[in-house]
């Protein structure tokens, strides 16, 4: 997989094909990247710009870690949950 493009020159190209003064494919070809990347580099701009909905890399990167929260504390309550269960068999009356 090649490797990412710098954010500035992101940003750059997507200035410029914003302008409208050529067609995205032949700014895409200028710049020596696929009208596919350039694409999808505008439609993410506009939602971190909040001119289209969807969800901003912030947003992303909060809510990937909120997962990751959330997954350690699921295993969390299923260790204590598995020690309650152990504790209560283990100190009955008569065992």
């Amino acid at each position: 997989m090649p490797r990412p493009h710098p954010k500035e020159f992101r940003d750059d190209v997507v200035a410029i094909a914003r302008r409208g003064e050529a067609p995205v494919s032949q700014i895409a070809k200028d710049f020596g990247i696929s009208d596919s990347c350039l694409r999808n580099w505008m439609h993410a701009a506009d939602v971190e710009d909040g001119n289209r909905p969807g969800v901003t890399a912030g947003e992303s990167v909060e809510l990937r870690e909120l997962r990751r929260r959330n997954r350690l504390l699921e295993q969390e309550v299923e260790v204590l949950r598995r020690a309650a269960a152990y504790l209560s068999q283990a100190h009955l009356p008569g065992k």
